[in-house]
């Protein structure tokens, strides 16, 4: 495993539509490294996710883990999550507002609007198919994680762009209220 320079924004790679993975290169060697470095450049980072084009490599792959990370200590768990061929599918028209971060947007953080409840359907790194649902905050994980593979980043779906902040003044002055919408939001959904 290596762990990978992280792409930020302004590189065209985080900005263009990963490339589906068919089941060949899937079974490959390369594949499973690039797996596995994508796991270890997440936990080196304290990422929540991380997308294959955040380590310049545009192939539909995320892997998502939450379990006590010091960057966001309001997340509920989320065991080790390998996505192939991600689709996420809204399931209610609720939404709710989550302050995000992203590691290839160094030091800033913006309210996005993400949808309470959807259901993921992809294949794990072995080629098996995956069918649950996510709700609640791991729900804006997911959808978060998904976008980049289409070459979104958080900032374009932030509509107010009053909320952008960096990390030490989103401490300073809007955690305490977040946290206490996350906690309501983790108390309600269980994630």
């Amino acid at each position: 495993m290596t762990v990978r320079k992280i792409a930020t924004i302004g590189h065209p790679v985080l900005r263009q539509r990963s490339r589906e993975v068919g089941p060949e290169e899937l079974a490959s060697p390369e594949f499973q490294r690039l797996v596995d470095d994508v796991i270890e450049t997440m936990r080196d980072a304290s990422g929540a996710g991380l997308a294959a084009p955040q380590v310049h490599e545009p192939a539909r792959l995320v892997a998502i883990e939450v379990d006590r990370n010091p960057r966001y200590p309001y997340k509920p768990r989320v065991p080790l999550t390998v996505l192939v061929n991600p689709e996420l599918h809204v399931l209610s028209d609720e939404t709710f507002d989550n302050y995000e971060g992203c590691l290839s947007v160094p030091n800033l953080r913006g309210v996005v609007r993400r949808a309470t409840e959807v259901r993921v359907v992809a294949l794990d790194r072995r080629g098996a198919p995956l069918d649950f649902v996510v709700r609640g905050l791991t729900a804006g994980t997911f959808q978060h994680e998904v976008d980049h593979l289409d070459g979104k980043l958080f900032v374009d779906s932030v509509t107010d762009t009053t909320t952008l902040t960096t990390w030490a003044d989103f401490d300073r002055f809007h955690r305490e209220a977040f946290v206490r919408r996350a906690e309501a939001l983790v108390a309600r959904f269980g994630s």
